[in-house]
């Protein structure tokens, strides 16, 4: 499924690099994170190499979602966590570190002091309008 040869995941999947897989299918791969942020921290991963969410196909994206899912209800009857983050990153702003479509699978507990949670702060209501209606545009 055009894997990069230079991709770490693309070898993952080939099985050159070992990991500790969860599951497999035809379109999806998922194992667990080995620099984690909380305990039971994995990572679902399309077969098909696209670098990020404007390159990975609609198809993939979507299997990767119902694996994603699959492996979440896995890891909270695992580890038991307060919550759980899916989470999918794009670009060196949002800390993608590996340039293959993935997602984490984050198990959160209370007081983990990890970074993710940014807070509720009201919007000015005209501004966010305005904003959609040119998001709109571009759809």
């Amino acid at each position: 499924m055009n894997p990069d040869p230079d991709c770490i995941f693309c070898k993952i999947i080939a099985g050159e690099i070992p990991c500790f897989k969860l599951y497999e299918d035809k379109a999806t791969f998922a194992f667990m994170d080995i620099n984690p942020a909380n305990e039971g921290h994995a990572l679902v991963i399309p077969r098909e190499h696209a670098a990020d969410v404007h390159a990975v196909s609609a198809e993939a994206i979507a299997a990767t979602v119902v694996t994603a899912k699959k492996i979440a209800t896995a890891v909270e009857r695992t580890v038991k966590p307060d919550g759980l983050n899916l989470l999918q990153c794009n670009g060196p702003a949002a800390a993608q570190s590996v340039l293959h479509f993935h997602m984490h699978v984050l198990p959160r507990f209370d007081n983990d002091e990890l970074k993710l949670n940014w807070g509720l702060q009201p919007g000015d209501m005209d501004a966010i309008g305005a904003l959609a209606e040119r998001i709109r545009a571009n759809l």
